[in-house]
């Protein structure tokens, strides 16, 4: 019997590159004022730039947004999914 797939489906939104809503995300590894790196769906994703601010997170729905100056989203390994972090546990 063959297997159902589920598709996985990641929205990014950045709005004049001041506010990114993001859905897909199933765990936050770290974040400061310079970085916020992130599990999604689809891989790693790290998300850069400077007075960077975790306005809203719901790991329950996978949606996160983040306000500052935003100059980089950079996707890396697709398979990693990571260790569940600290973050991660206190939002779930």
């Amino acid at each position: 019997m063959a297997e159902k797939i589920t598709a996985k489906n990641q929205n990014i939104i950045l709005e004049d590159r001041k506010k990114l809503n993001i859905s897909g995300i199933t765990d936050v590894d770290s974040f400061d004022e310079k970085s916020v790196c992130l599990y999604t769906q689809l891989g790693e994703l790290t998300i850069r730039g400077n007075d960077l601010h975790i306005d809203s997170m719901s790991i329950e729905n996978g949606d996160m947004t983040i306000s500052g100056d935003i100059s980089a989203m950079i996707y890396g390994d697709r398979d990693k999914k990571g260790p569940v972090s600290a973050i991660g546990r206190l939002f779930r």
